[in-house]
Parts: C-alpha cells; sequence; structure tokens
C-alpha cells in the first residue's frame, strides 16, 4: 500500500516509490537520495520532517512530504 511519506511515523522506514512535482524539484530531491527505490526513515514528522537518507539527515517542509509516495517496510 502505497502513502504519502508525511504519513509514516517517527523511527519507521520506507521505500520510496514515487516522487511527484515539478522535474526541477524532483530532480533536486533525487540528487540528495530520495528517488524510486530509495530507503528512508522518518526521524522526526510533522511541520519540519527530519528524514535519514543514506546516513545522513534531510529536512524537509511537512507539505514537501506529501509529494514523495513511500510503501513502509514491516517490521
Amino acid at each position: 500500500m502505497l502513502v504519502p511519506l508525511d504519513m509514516v511515523r517517527a523511527g519507521e522506514w520506507a521505500d520510496v516509490e514515487e516522487v511527484t512535482g515539478q522535474a526541477d524539484w524532483v530532480g533536486r530531491l533525487a540528487e540528495l537520495g530520495i528517488r524510486q527505490g530509495s530507503r528512508v526513515q522518518v526521524v522526526q514528522p510533522g511541520a519540519t520532517c527530519l528524514l535519514n537518507v543514506a546516513g545522513c539527515k534531510l529536512c524537509l517542509r511537512g507539505g514537501e512530504c506529501s509529494q514523495i509516495l513511500v510503501r513502509p517496510v514491516a517490521g
């Protein structure tokens, strides 16, 4: 089941399935490691979402997280 990244709770991991939005935005996120097939962890959800992406911390605004569709990783 795909959900927007902003629906994933703190500490949970998810696989990125789709990033939507303008091409420059999608490209910038891909440069930062958020692209189809990557795995991310939500460190802190909310208006300022903190993510763990390939061992690096990345901060996104809450509305931006809704443009990233993920598949939560069980267990």
